[in-house]
């Protein structure tokens, strides 16, 4: 198979837009969501916030581990490309499915909706019921930030890029000024941090268990996107250097605001009143702030939002573009802008599924659907490590995992422990998340079924 570093993509890609690439990617609609749905089912701000350290853990040991793969295979794809040359065509295909549909396009609808739910802050009308066919002003919102961010992309993928390092820039300086601002002047209690309600002392152990399990997959969901600047690393200027730097940085810093960003949301209103609310953020800012410094939280918000989703625009379609390198069936994902680089095709396919996911769920569902798919194929992509070390000791290893094997081992224990406890718990978005595994293996084999007839003489 051809190597996934095409000729229409644009070496041009540094530390500073890689660490930028995984900090957009990574702070999106799951940290301003997904703490109420914690709530709802745990009502423990002390376990939930354990929860954010042990995803934080995870996310540091899946960089490392991608790290190891990016600087050893700088093709584009990612976990594509450490699948395809680690297990064969079927598993990378698949990722490659999965990517498209749960990787990105989910993400970035979960995104996009969330934006628009925040919006109604500003704009009520948002908050509109049933609308034409069912689709209402708020889906149709998503939908213009989702192709709007799609026509920024088209423009050239290094304006793309400077886009989103200067939304990074200010969504990071926005979040820093919000966490010190809470706990400076903010009107919150302490007492939030330890108040645990009725719903932690009702579970049994085996429900506690699945809803540890399952509020775990939402935490992943909100890590998802430590590996961003891995599917750019043929769009690197020195990726063996700079790919583990962008990786690890961008994690860390993650990881840190994530943490600081749940006190602030503990420490501005009890576990009671987040319970089950989408705009947990705006909820805390309301206990904190008052109307008037709840305004300014919304805008950094909202940046923050459209951040991800330019992020997450910009890593999917490299998926697509190794995945039309290496079949004829799919040759037109290759298409690119000979000016500007851009993978043209990919991002329209893109933004199709993506408006399509839009239409079909709700917030919870995405996040839950696509952190079960995400944990699977990364945990898939992470014993690749393993294997590669067992199998080709002499690859050329520029960047090597710490404490290996215990780092890879950990990452694999953990998110199988999860994903088993999530199918008891979330068993419709896990069974769905499982079906389009299924659905990348039938493409497989009716692509090669179809690529086999076309080149028999």
């Amino acid at each position: 198979m051809s190597e996934a570093s095409g000729p229409g993509l644009h070496r041009y890609i540094g530390v500073r837009s890689a660490v930028a690439l995984v900090v957009a990617n990574v702070i999106g609609a799951g940290i301003f969501t997904t703490t109420g749905f914690q709530a709802a089912d745990l009502g423990h701000p002390g376990v939930i916030f354990g929860l954010w350290i042990v995803g934080g853990v995870l996310a540091l040991c899946g960089a490392l581990c991608y790290a190891e793969l990016g600087a050893a295979m700088p093709g584009a794809g990612a976990e594509y490309a450490y699948l395809r040359d680690t297990y064969g065509g079927v598993f990378g295909f698949m990722s490659a499915v999965v990517s498209l549909i749960a990787g990105f396009s989910a993400p970035i609808a979960a995104a996009a909706k969330s934006m628009v739910r925040y919006a109604t802050h500003f704009f009520p009308v948002l908050d509109g019921g049933a609308g034409f066919f069912g689709v209402t002003l708020a889906d149709v919102a998503a939908l213009g930030l989702v192709w709007l961010l799609i026509a920024v992309q088209l423009r050239g993928a290094r304006a793309g890029m400077k886009v989103g390092d200067w939304l990074t820039v200010f969504k990071v300086v926005g979040l820093v000024v919000i966490i010190v601002a809470a706990f400076a002047v903010g009107r919150g209690s302490l007492s939030n941090l330890t108040e645990v309600s009725v719903v932690y002392d009702s579970l049994s152990t085996a429900d506690r268990t699945a809803a540890l399990a399952t509020s775990l997959v939402f935490v992943m969901f909100c890590y998802s996107g430590w590996n961003a600047s891995a599917y750019v690393a043929s769009e690197f200027e020195n990726p063996q250097r700079d790919l583990p730097r962008g990786l690890l940085i961008g994690t860390a810093i993650v990881v840190v605001l994530y943490l600081l960003i749940n006190a602030v949301y503990f420490y501005g209103a009890p576990v009671s009143e987040l319970a089950g609310k989408v705009e947990v953020g705006l909820v805390a800012s309301r206990h904190l702030f008052g109307p008037a410094g709840t305004n300014g939280v919304v805008i950094v918000l909202l940046v923050s939002l459209v951040a991800s989703a330019s992020a997450m625009t910009i890593a999917g379609p490299r998926v697509y573009y190794a995945l039309g390198n290496d079949y004829p069936l799919f040759a037109f994902l290759r298409t690119t802008n000979p000016r500007t680089g851009a993978p043209v095709t990919a991002l329209l396919v893109q933004g199709v599924v993506t408006s399509g996911i839009i239409l079909l769920g709700r917030v919870d569902q995405i996040q839950q659907y696509s952190g079960f798919t995400l944990t699977l194929f990364a945990s898939l992509a992470v014993s690749c490590v393993i294997v590669l070390r067992i199998r080709r000791p002499d690859l050329v290893r520029p960047f090597k995992v710490f404490a290996y094997p215990l780092t890879p081992l950990l990452f694999l224990g953990v998110s199988g422990w999860m994903m088993f406890w999530a199918l008891q718990g979330r068993p419709l978005e896990s069974l769905l998340a499982l079906a389009t595994v299924a659905l990348g293996g039938i493409l497989f084999l009716v692509t090669n079924r179809k690529t086999t007839k076309a080149t028999t003489p």
